[in-house]
């Protein structure tokens, strides 16, 4: 029984903490440490409903269900703390659904329900890897278009360019970070352009931003 219990714990900090790996690879607010944290205490908190149930249903009436209600609701709060709002752009909403799920599935592998855990486990990192490349040829098909830069890692960096396209009115509605190292990062914009906006003219401003490097728009 104890080994039973460990091995829970153990497959969830797993499953948790590669879904939040994914997080963590494109710089989202809550990573690898945030999501194992999340899955594991959901783990635990399903197993110490199952406790007390064995310990006293010969006292009490115990509900694991409830402590688990409260899981759900709680995370709720977590995840806010992952979404930010920048004019009428909203960032942050995947990853608070991925916190979400992460602790769903700690709920599942605590109960001991590995098939339903593991399952939705696959389908979450295949909806947060594979069905972004979708999502990005989807806006193509949109009329959005994507622009690409190349910028010093330092802070109010991203906030400098997003301030240059909003003078062109450009409306942004998702920001990819591919890639980052100790000093440039590769950023992705995926920005629907005014009709009657200038690209020519928006590159040059947005290459004129200091600690730019290279932008291109595809």
């Amino acid at each position: 029984m104890e080994w039973n219990i460990v091995l829970r714990l153990l497959v969830a900090m797993f499953l948790g903490g590669i879904i939040g790996l994914e997080r963590e690879l494109v710089n989202r607010p809550a990573g690898f440490r945030t999501h194992t944290l999340v899955c594991l205490g959901s783990a635990l908190i399903m197993i110490t409903g199952e406790s007390l149930l064995h310990k006293y249903h010969h006292l009490a009436n115990v509900d694991p269900a409830r402590l688990s209600a409260a899981v759900v609701s709680g995370i709720g709060f977590l995840g806010a703390g992952t979404i930010m709002k920048d004019g009428h752009r909203i960032e942050g909403l995947t990853t608070a659904a991925s916190l979400w799920v992460v602790g769903c599935i700690g709920l599942a592998i605590g109960a001991g329900f590995y098939l339903g855990g593991i399952t939705a486990f696959i389908l979450a990192s295949i909806t947060l890897v594979s069905l972004r490349r979708f999502d990005r040829l989807f806006n193509r098909k949109a009329g959005l278009v994507n622009i690409g830069m190349t910028i010093l890692d330092r802070p109010g960096q991203l906030a400098k360019v997003t301030n240059v396209m909003g003078k062109f009115k450009v409306q942004i509605r998702d920001i990819d970070i591919v890639s980052a190292d100790d000093d440039l990062m590769e950023v992705v914009f995926t920005v629907s352009l005014p009709p009657v906006v200038d690209k020519s003219a928006l590159m040059a401003e947005l290459k004129r931003v200091e600690g730019t490097k290279q932008v291109n728009i595809s």
